[in-house]
């Protein structure tokens, strides 16, 4: 599932008329990277929820064909927040562990990675109990987010505010049993995750890889400039 109904204040003016994730980025729009680093891992059954002008994205991408993937659309009346769009997008999610990706970050770690990921949530090893709900990729704090959102600790993220020294990247393989007994509306996935965290259950791991939370006109530039270039991209967080 790729996350795209923000509304991108913070990409003001440029999202005054059209909906962040198309966006230009390369020459492409910003959802598009997504799209074909999934597809070139070889996930291809792709969700995507949209809210503020959600026509505009199912104009552009269409059923996913034309980038040889199969694009099927959670629409939202009003922004659900994470949980609340997932939770709403569960149907066409199924009952096994399925991928989440932020719409507006930018990253070049190998996606094909996460299929092993979805396996030990899947299949958990013999002598771990409970089971996990979610694993989460994290990256080093970035300067404009000194605080970083978790801990990390032998493979278990913790949500302690004294251990935050990582990010999250808006990377993650969930398990729909995280959301068992939430109710439909606008929910925040911060909670179920810090509540699954005390349990023990939530994995992550640090990427190595270079990773920008495209979330300013400014950073959007600096990371097109880049990619033109040729250049190495400098990992980058919020401003």
């Amino acid at each position: 599932m790729i996350l795209a109904a923000g509304r991108g204040t913070r990409m003001a003016p440029l999202t005054d008329h059209c909906p962040k994730p198309l966006l230009p980025l390369a020459g492409k729009p910003l959802i598009q990277h997504h799209i074909e680093k999934l597809v070139a891992a070889g996930i291809d059954e792709l969700v995507i929820n949209h809210a503020y002008l959600g026509h505009m994205i199912e104009q552009q991408l269409g059923d996913g064909s034309a980038l040889a993937c199969r694009i099927r659309y959670s629409a939202e009346s009003r922004a659900l927040e994470t949980a609340g769009g997932i939770l709403q997008a569960l149907p066409l999610l199924g009952d096994e562990p399925f991928v989440v990706i932020n719409g507006d970050v930018w990253c070049d770690w190998d996606y094909r990675q996460l299929f092993s990921r979805a396996q030990q949530l899947q299949h958990p090893a013999r002598d771990q109990a409970p089971q996990d709900l979610g694993w989460l990729a994290l990256v080093a704090n970035p300067e404009h987010h000194p605080g970083g959102d978790f801990g990390l600790q032998q493979g278990r993220v913790l949500a302690q505010p004294d251990h935050c020294g990582w990010t999250f990247a808006g990377i993650s393989v969930l398990s729909p049993q995280l959301f068992a007994g939430l109710q439909p509306g606008e929910q925040r996935l911060a909670p179920l995750l810090r509540a699954a965290m005390a349990d023990g259950r939530i994995a992550g791991e640090v990427l190595n890889a270079s990773w920008v939370d495209v979330g300013t006109p400014q950073r959007l530039q600096q990371l097109e400039q880049q990619l033109l270039a040729g250049q190495p991209v400098r990992s980058g967080g919020r401003q």
